[in-house]
């Protein structure tokens, strides 16, 4: 068997359990069994596998058909146009999370040297794919999980970001005032999965991934409150806040913000049209932005 019909086999058993990108799955998990680039497939004709080889292809379609996601059968993933570790003990980074890394860029850029948190950082995608496109930035990552951080700490190596001006640092955002420092912006992708949706799970997310990293409380808005009124860390006068919420809870989420006496409190939207980016200026004072 060549790599091409590897490919083949894996996309047709794949189509039949009902995966909607069975050809970009098999590309990669064939791309993983035989040492080959995913993204570059000339040659596959005339590359033939090993028995080894063949034997770790038939191993990943098994976690394939066990449920498990692809991300976490491949140990990487792409986000925000580079490609990080993950493990079961971080979410998955989504494509819809781009939309807030993307505006957290834009908002960076117009600081001179800004420090930037990265709360609930998990893989650490957001702050390192940050500090990566604002080398002036500062970036310290903080989630409450070490063996999220140990994923954080080891995407950071990977793209050679080391202190100062990456840190991975263990803190509680529900704990207020538990960070150091004061911060030009914060961006977070906090957990904001409420107890009725945690019920209601795909298996792939429900099995999988990491639970502490799901849930929001019974309405899903704990993370916000505290935030919002009792922040973990502390913002420079006119500093900026940005955080993913639900699809759902954009109106809420501002409001708990505006009811703190935070300024400019407005949402974005993904690409989808959805608002489920919530900014807001620290509560000192108002500064103008650019987004």
């Amino acid at each position: 068997m060549n790599a091409w019909d590897c490919f083949r086999q894996l996309r047709e058993q794949l189509a039949a359990m009902g995966v909607e990108e069975a050809d970009l799955e098999a590309r990669e998990l064939a791309a993983r069994a035989a040492g080959l680039d995913a993204r570059d497939t000339f040659g596959w004709h005339s590359r033939p596998l090993s028995e080894e080889e063949e034997q770790a292809a038939g191993q990943l379609l098994a976690r394939r058909r066990q449920g498990e996601p692809l991300a976490y059968v491949l140990g990487e993933w792409d986000f925000y146009g580079n490609r990080f570790r993950v493990t079961p003990d971080v979410l998955i980074p989504r494509g819809d999370t781009e939309w807030l890394c993307d505006a957290a860029v834009q908002a960076a850029r117009n600081f001179p040297a800004p420090r930037v948190l990265d709360l609930c950082c998990g893989s650490g995608c957001i702050g390192i794919s940050l500090a990566l496109a604002v080398p002036q930035a500062q970036v310290v990552a903080v989630d409450c999980s070490e063996a999220a951080l140990a994923v954080t700490r080891d995407n950071a190596a990977l793209h050679g970001l080391d202190v100062p001006r990456f840190q991975a640092v263990q803190a509680d955002a529900l704990v207020p005032d538990s960070i150091d420092g004061a911060f030009d912006l914060v961006v977070t992708n906090p957990p904001y999965i409420t107890a009725q949706e945690m019920r209601g799970l795909d298996h792939s997310v429900d099995a999988y991934e990491p639970h502490l990293a799901l849930f929001g409380g019974e309405d899903g808005l704990d993370f916000y409150r505290v935030m919002a009124q009792k922040p973990a860390f502390r913002l420079k006068t006119g500093g900026q806040f940005f955080a993913e919420c639900g699809w759902k809870q954009g109106e809420q989420v501002a409001a708990l913000f505006r009811a703190a006496g935070w300024t400019d409190v407005h949402l974005q939207s993904d690409l989808a049209g959805v608002p489920r980016i919530v900014c807001a200026v620290s509560p000192e004072t108002k500064t103008d932005h650019s987004l």
